[in-house]
């Protein structure tokens, strides 16, 4: 015959769930460079995610003339790309909140 455990014998029982560690995170900008750039291309294939940046100086060419200064190249694995897509979408969704819709 099945008898009704007593609340307090159930905690017991239960193993505790364990607590989870927070990661404490410090950037280090020690060596921190800025730069800016008015242009972005990306490519991938299977391994990586290619991102160029840099400045296009296009005010008075035609774009057949156009020049891009490329400066920066990131390479990121997908699952990186992917973690910066998530990232991006959701700072550009709070942009438009506040500052309204680009197009």
């Amino acid at each position: 015959m099945a008898t009704k455990a007593n609340p307090e014998e159930k905690e017991k029982a239960a193993p505790a769930a364990p607590e989870q560690a927070t990661a404490k995170v410090r950037f280090n900008s020690a060596n921190l460079k800025s730069s800016y750039a008015n242009f972005c291309n990306a490519t991938s294939t299977r391994e990586e995610v290619v991102l160029n940046f840099g400045v296009s100086n296009n005010w008075d060419r035609t774009p057949q003339d156009m020049e891009i200064e490329l400066s920066h190249r990131i390479v990121l694995s997908p699952f990186a790309a992917k973690r910066l897509h998530t990232l991006l979408h959701k700072l550009m969704t709070e942009y438009e909140a506040r500052y309204g819709e680009l197009k």
